[in-house]
């Protein structure tokens, strides 16, 4: 009998009790390098009086008065606090639309619609930048085809509410899909409740459904706003040709755009911007710790009833239909038809026009195949260890007693705090001034490290409301049969999370092949990726190469995206 407790010591002691704390302070240590390795140098350079790399710099304000001393900057404060406001506005009113019409009425093809209106999400910023330029810019095919026809186009893209406009209309998504579960879960008997009294069914989507949606809506556009500030791509395209500049485009000309960057300026400019975004994820945080009060699902609550939308069924359809056509069909379809002309112009057939010269261009040139071939390597590869590595992450801050397991999950989410142009500045220095790691210069391996930094927050979301159903009581009987913390982990909890874990994998896999803005300070030749290939024929005024580029993306991404449907169709134990 003296034998059990020698036994079980053996199981338990001390050497898995050391092998898992190991693991967790690995994980842990990790995760804080990588979050802290892009914001150290910045931090630190907006306080030097040289660039990090040059010997003799001092500690100085110097460049926060020279930056505040610069007018420009006050535009750009202004110009990029604006361009957030519309466009938040127009995301939020989209995305609310969204929701409730599609998620609590009875408007016909719902199911159609709900997966057409998240395709944007699907595609990078850039290649909406790019298709609506292409269609609705000043020599746009439609802005043309408008004048022609009445003498004047009503839009004008060159502006803070026609950059709002292409920028909302592309994070109304976003919205929607907050939106979309709060509205589902709504209290049935509340609006009942409503019906009794006399309303109809849109006064009570307006008086009761969308009021207690408020925490989802709060949430929701206070991430298009972080997210207008570090749009890149709008600001770049529509902005920077007409001289109205923002904070990402300030950020991307002072370091790209001279021969001698002031980089005191810029880790100054990108610091603010991060400070600004943090104390806006704060604001965050403190609007929903009341969110307890819009409580409605309870142990009774009814089944929901969909709104009868009445006569209005098939109009409202088919105004959802026309926003879809002209917002998403027609750019799409634009930049689609440039690629394989040699000019787009409603003065003349596209028939007419018909070339292979683009593509043919991008499959000549060993840098630009090799583009599209690092974005590939870097979704799928860089992508499976992202997901690995976050998952890991998820495990600690879910299923552990490591001691440090809740300042881990604030920096498991605050990544969502660094703009991709910071974390790409950041991680540029860091290559410069960290001995170590200056080998993964020209690499595709730095690019993967500033992708997996920016996609923690996204995995994580994915993993752990999936960990947190699983019983802790499976933990605790392997630790009863003599596991300690990884073996349960290993055998027991990721096996039961393959199907988040997956889901995950295609969050991050379509993350990293439409993700661009981090990349932009990284790249050199030979770890060129199909996004900053996109911006160098942009910035030389090639845009059939572009659109050549975008559709090559769009084709990449439809087709995964596909693969992974029928995959999770298919094997629903994955």
């Amino acid at each position: 009998m003296a034998s059990i407790p020698i036994t079980a010591r053996a199981r338990h002691g001390d050497g898995g009790l050391n092998r898992a704390l190991a693991i967790q302070a690995l994980i842990g240590g990790s995760a804080l390098i990588l979050v802290a390795a892009p914001l150290v140098p910045i931090l630190y350079q907006s306080f030097v009086s040289r660039p990090l790399y040059e010997d003799g710099g001092i500690l100085t304000l110097d460049n926060y008065v020279r930056l505040f001393g610069d007018s420009v900057f006050y535009s750009v404060i202004s110009n990029s606090i604006l361009l957030a406001l519309a466009t938040t506005l127009i995301a939020c009113i989209l995305g609310v639309a969204f929701a409730i019409f599609l998620e609590r009425t009875n408007l016909p093809f719902r199911k159609t619609l709900r997966s057409i209106v998240l395709w944007p999400m699907y595609v990078s910023q850039l290649v909406i930048a790019f298709s609506w330029f292409v269609m609705y810019g000043p020599s746009g095919y439609v802005t043309l085809l408008t004048q022609q026809l009445f003498g004047d186009a009503p839009w004008n893209l060159y502006t803070i509410w026609g950059m709002a406009a292409v920028g909302g209309t592309g994070m109304a998504p976003l919205v929607y899909l907050f939106c979309a579960s709060s509205a589902q879960r709504v209290d049935a008997t509340l609006e009942d409740a409503g019906r009794t009294m006399g309303a109809g069914s849109l006064r009570v989507l307006w008086s009761i459904s969308i009021p207690l949606m408020r925490p989802a809506i709060i949430y929701s556009a206070l991430l298009t706003f972080i997210g207008s500030l570090e749009m890149l791509s709008v600001p770049l395209v529509f902005g920077r040709p007409v001289g109205i500049e923002f904070f990402t485009t300030y950020l991307y000309s002072h370091g790209l755009g001279g021969i001698e960057p002031d980089y005191g300026i810029l880790g100054a400019a990108a610091a603010i911007l991060l400070v600004i975004i943090t104390v806006l994820l704060i604001c965050q945080g403190m609007l929903l710790t009341k969110a307890g009060r819009f409580v409605t699902l309870k142990g009774k609550a009814q089944r929901q009833k969909l709104a009868d939308l009445g006569a209005a069924r098939w109009p409202v359809f088919l105004l959802f239909l026309l926003y879809n056509v002209v917002i998403l069909a027609i750019p799409l379809a634009g930049i689609a038809l440039r690629s394989v002309t040699t000019f787009l112009t409603p003065l003349m057939a596209p028939f007419d026009l018909l070339t292979w010269e683009n593509f043919n261009l991008i499959f000549s040139y060993d840098a630009y195949v090799r583009s599209i071939t690092n974005s590939l390597i870097i979704s799928t590869v860089g992508g499976a260890i992202a997901t690995v590595f976050i998952a890991l992450i998820t495990l600690v801050v879910h299923r552990s007693n490591f001691r440090f397991r809740r300042q881990l999950e604030f920096i498991a989410l605050y990544p969502r705090a660094i703009p991709g142009i910071v974390a790409g500045i950041g991680l540029f220095w860091a290559m410069l001034i960290i001995p170590g790691i200056g080998w993964m210069h020209g690499t595709i391996w730095i690019m993967v490290l500033a992708f997996t930094m920016r996609s923690i927050p996204t995995a994580f979301g994915a993993i752990s409301p999936a960990l947190m159903q699983i019983s802790e009581e499976l933990d605790k009987s392997a630790r009863s049969c003599g596991a300690d913390w990884w073996t349960a982990c290993r055998t027991i909890i990721l096996p039961l999370l393959k199907p988040a874990i997956f889901s995950a994998y295609v969050l991050l896999f379509l993350s990293f092949l439409k993700e661009y803005s981090s990349a932009v300070f990284l790249f050199s030749p030979g770890n060129e990726i199909i996004g900053t290939t996109m911006l160098s024929f942009w910035a030389n005024g090639d845009t059939g190469p572009v659109a050549a580029l975008s559709v090559i993306q769009i084709a990449l991404t439809v087709i995964f995206v596909f693969a992974a449907r029928q995959l999770l169709r298919s094997h629903q134990n994955v």
